[in-house]
């Protein structure tokens, strides 16, 4: 006996690779297809549209490969409502919920389709019914009664197209490569940003100590200062050494400036903590002059916020960290929204950590010295992440120039 469904999929499905995928899944999967229409579109600017026929052995390997092609952004030609079932206790599933990807969904319910809201890959979907709301909500949100979206039927997912007259920046967004040329790809970042600075967007910086260890302190600093860094998020290690070098000119006990070992240096970081919780928190000890340069100081300076979150190897920590995963996640969560861009530079958990909570339309771009920091983030479902091999202290720098270029504060 032979079970079958048919799919249909529709805009720049040839160009953004989508139909190769979705051929490859079927097959891959043990399933066989037969095209029922195929419409290309002819021009650059034209969608394509095309309804398939799936079929398989048995229904639940056909479950499996629609449950994959929806992935894909296939919707099934059935038009059907979303089932929903109530969570039986506090953040307990029900067995067979859909488990939401970061791209820009819509269910079927009441009669026509509801956007979800704040949606972010690994979550669920919970209907308000008297306010005709999707609400995309991470597991640990989940309240008895919450009524949660089962199964992919009457669930649509928009994954991102990339048409023919996409741009180069677009087109060396998939995977990473040391081989890139990286002050090409670093111009059109700082092109960008200065396009989304102008228009009110906003840029979040995920950073690791190694910005400060490499140099890159005072860059990222004048990034914050000038407007091109509006969110900061980090962990203890990066404020604390950004605040050691504000004290003692060292990180790590080395001397930023000559590479050299201070003697006793390795002290300093304790000490740069100490003082902050002598001062009360960073926003004291900068407020009464303990704390008088760095990125830290830029943020408190210029009303950017940050979301310092914590780990188990932390010293301290500081007074401003955030030692619960769970309201650090909140916090960050506050800042998602209205974010355009994310930098992520030097720090894989943290990385792959707020890329979690990242829908797919946000330009994303991770930093790295170890080709495997990118893989790794885009491994874990960030797949809209552009991946530079660099060191951290040569590419703050090199930004930092490329924007001061391009609105007229340097001359080449």
């Amino acid at each position: 006996m032979s079970f079958s469904r048919e799919i249909e999929l529709d805009g720049h499905i040839i160009d953004s690779g989508i139909v190769e995928n979705v051929l490859d899944t079927i097959l891959d999967m043990g399933g066989d297809f037969e095209f029922l229409v195929f419409d290309v579109g002819k021009r650059k600017t034209d969608k394509s549209y095309a309804r398939i026929l799936i079929s398989s052995d048995s229904s639940e390997r056909l479950d499996g490969i629609i449950s994959r092609m929806h992935r894909h952004g296939a919707h099934l030609v059935e038009i059907a409502e979303v089932t929903l079932v109530p969570a039986e206790g506090e953040r307990i599933v029900p067995k067979g919920f859909y488990s939401t990807t970061n791209y820009p969904t819509e269910i079927r319910y009441s009669g026509g389709w509801i956007q979800v809201e704040k949606i972010e890959m690994d979550c669920l979907i919970v209907v308000k019914p008297d306010e005709k709301r999707a609400i995309c909500t991470p597991m640990d949100k989940l309240i008895q009664g919450d009524l949660v979206v089962m199964g992919e039927l009457g669930v649509k997912v928009y994954p991102p197209e990339r048409s023919r007259d996409h741009n180069e920046f677009e087109f060396m967004g998939g995977g990473v490569s040391s081989e890139r040329p990286t002050e090409t790809i670093i111009a059109k970042i700082a092109k960008e940003m200065v396009e989304l600075h102008q228009k009110g967007g906003k840029v979040a910086l995920v950073g690791g100590p190694a910005i400060i260890h490499t140099g890159a302190a005072g860059a990222c600093a004048a990034l914050v200062r000038e407007g091109y860094i509006n969110v900061l998020f980090a962990g203890n290690a990066l404020a604390t050494h950004d605040i050691e070098y504000s004290l003692y000119g060292t990180s790590l006990g080395m001397n930023i400036k000559t590479g050299d070992l201070v003697s006793a240096g390795h002290k300093n970081h304790l000490y740069a903590i100490s003082e902050v919780m002598r001062a009360g928190s960073i926003r004291a000890a900068v407020e009464t002059g303990v704390v008088r340069s760095g990125i830290m100081y830029e943020c408190i300076k210029n009303n950017v916020p940050f979301v310092l979150a914590g780990s188990i190897r932390d010293d301290g920590p500081l007074p401003d960290v955030i030692s619960d995963a769970r309201i650090a996640q909140d916090e960050m969560r506050k800042y998602v929204p209205d974010i355009g861009m994310v930098l992520m530079v030097a720090t894989m958990l943290h990385s792959i950590a707020v890329g979690n909570c990242l829908p797919a339309y946000v330009r994303t771009i991770c930093v790295d010295i170890n080709p495997s920091t990118v893989t790794k983030l885009m491994d874990r479902g960030t797949m809209q992440a552009i991946g530079i091999v660099s060191d951290a202290g040569a590419f703050i720098p090199m930004l930092l120039r490329q924007i001061r270029l391009m609105t007229g504060q340097l001359k080449e």
